[in-house]
């Protein structure tokens, strides 16, 4: 885990106090995309919405 940005063109993003580090090349395909959290009796974990993804299998996991 990193704390701090490992080159100077990394993004650094903080939202109701968790920060996220990104390169610049990941940057492109995160653009617009929403992370959330899921808990329920079936399990819990990380959500992603991607709202530029094109197709999407039964599974729910976007793709394209």
């Amino acid at each position: 885990m990193d704390e701090q940005p490992a080159e100077a063109d990394d993004l650094s993003v903080e939202r109701h106090g968790i920060r996220i580090l990104i390169d610049p090349f990941s940057a492109q395909y995160l653009a617009g995309i929403r992370i959330g959290y899921h808990s329920s009796f079936k399990g819990s974990g990380f959500t992603f919405d991607n709202p530029n993804a094109t197709g999407s299998c039964a599974c729910g996991d976007s793709f394209h």
